[in-house]
């Protein structure tokens, strides 16, 4: 399902809009990108299968101060949320991939 990925970022000038757009490009699964904001200081991202936390890192890493505004679902029209009936079909808990493991206490080289 396509997402839709707000971020504000540190633009100044048309270098850093253009250095912006080519950061983004080059993440895989990314369908649109678009300025907005009133500065055209917030990138729009949409595509399907981006990690929006790894997308703002990566801004953060290469361009300096960037924050995540919102992530959501892509609307289905042009201006409603899409979120209607959607989200009360979806009540389902997700357990995580990850297991635990108990790993050995080790004091002085010698197990407790």
């Amino acid at each position: 399902m396509p997402q839709k990925v707000v971020i504000k970022l540190n633009i100044n000038g048309e270098k850093s809009r253009s250095k912006a757009l080519q950061i983004a490009s080059g993440v895989s699964g990314i369908e649109s990108i678009t300025l907005a904001g009133e500065d055209k200081n917030q990138i729009e991202v949409t595509g399907d299968g981006i990690d929006a936390a790894a997308l703002t890192m990566l801004f953060r890493r290469k361009m300096g101060y960037s924050e995540l505004v919102s992530v959501g679902p892509v609307p289905a029209d042009g201006g409603s949320s899409g979120r209607g009936d959607q989200w009360e079909n979806e009540a389902e808990v997700q357990i995580p991939a990850w297991g635990y493991y108990n790993y050995p206490c080790v004091w002085n080289g010698r197990y407790a």
